[in-house]
């Protein structure tokens, strides 16, 4: 049995913990890795590139949830769930909307309201592995349908009901856009949502094993994630390398351009990665379904890519810095029709998997997270 509250090396009592946790164990996972030296992650025992390469995003939440790729029944059991799952209450949304609308909270503020009133959060201490598994197959499923709904409603639409009969990605793109994709349109925001399932102990994920080990229901890890992963640190934003691009316009401005971010003390979106020091795994595959769809856009954001990368060589010569995951899935995920402001919300569709496993593995084997902190303040005066 695996104590999820301690790294593999115990900490001694007392001692403090690094800025951030940055580089701490605090737990032990069978869900998967990031090996950033090598270049490559990976979901349990399957690199995490070959299963976006050549499985749906049915068979990667089987994976993840399971433990392992599903055969073919297994798999049209979780097409079936994640179905059934999207369809929800779209009034219970279109309500949440209108208050939103009066109070002016934020579309994912909305996706959390309603994802707590969704799923059932009975405590997860109190249910078996099965249990779990269905509540969470419930809020996967949900997920994409309240965000579609929330999409269109701010754009002064009607929300559109589910469609069981495509599949969880085609039919979050047609629920969204009104459109049903080409199997090419819908292939491409696959390969970037299969990338994007889980990338090791970020934020938001530790967040859903943190509530996970109080004993919280499901709903409340989710919810709690969903929070995490709001925050402009933590949830990335390919949204902005659209911005960039634009900015910049004829690649030969890239070197001023991006002299003028940093001199401004800016971040050069796309580009540079806390953990890689090889190129991005999930970025190449990216490039590689962009250029497959083709356009000017493509030929804009090669050029780019190269004319940053050089300069970011030439001007940081002993820092290893990358074309990261946001870079390519912007230009790829608007290829594919999927509006701007959607960047966000169709990560979160696709990070709800991997919080969901690490949930079931918190909850098999659990003891409550509990860290100490170091009181720096003035010196207290103890009463007699």
């Amino acid at each position: 049995m695996h104590d999820h509250s301690f790294g593999t090396t115990p900490v001694p009592a007392g001692s403090l913990a690094p800025p951030g946790l940055k580089g701490l164990v605090v737990a032990t996972t069978t869900v998967g890795s990031v090996r950033g030296t090598e270049g490559w992650f990976h979901y349990r025992d399957q690199d995490a590139v070959t299963v976006a390469r050549h499985h749906t995003f049915e068979a990667a939440t089987g994976l993840l949830l399971d433990g392992q790729l599903p055969d073919a029944p297994a798999e049209s059991r979780v097409r079936v769930a994640l179905a059934d799952a999207r369809s929800i209450d779209l009034g219970l949304v279109t309500d949440l909307h209108a208050r939103a609308e009066r109070t002016g909270a934020s579309r994912m503020s909305v996706l959390r309201a309603t994802l707590a009133l969704l799923v059932d959060d009975t405590p997860s201490i109190d249910l078996d592995d099965a249990g779990r598994r269905d509540r969470l197959h419930a809020a996967i499923g949900a997920v994409p349908s309240v965000l579609a709904a929330l999409h269109r409603l701010d754009s002064g639409e009607t929300p559109l009901p589910s469609d069981p009969a495509l599949g969880h990605v085609a039919d979050f793109i047609r629920m969204t856009t009104g459109a049903t994709p080409s199997p090419r349109a819908a292939r491409a925001v696959e390969t970037y949502l299969l990338l994007t399932l889980d990338h090791g102990f970020n934020a938001s994920t530790f967040t859903s094993r943190v509530i996970t080990s109080t004993g919280a229901g499901v709903g409340s890890a989710l919810v709690g994630a969903i929070g995490a992963l709001s925050g402009p640190l933590h949830g990335g934003a390919p949204s902005r390398v659209l911005d960039m691009l634009e900015a910049i316009g004829d690649p030969s401005n890239t070197r001023s351009w991006a002299q003028d971010e940093l001199g401004a003390g800016r971040k050069l979106m796309g580009f540079g990665h806390a953990v890689y020091r090889a190129d991005d795994p999930r970025s190449l595959l990216l490039r590689e379904t962009a250029v497959g769809l083709g356009g000017p856009l493509v030929e804009q954001a090669c050029a780019v890519e190269a004319e940053m990368l050089q300069f970011l060589k030439e001007t940081k010569p002993d820092a290893v810095i990358v074309t990261n995951v946001e870079f390519y899935a912007a230009v790829a995920l608007t290829l594919a029709g999927l509006p701007q402001e959607m960047f966000t919300p169709a990560f979160t569709t696709s990070r709800v998997v991997g919080w969901s496993a690490h949930i079931l593995e918190q909850a098999a084997d659990n003891k409550i997270m509990r860290p100490s902190a170091r009181y720096v303040g003035p010196e207290p005066t103890r009463s007699a």
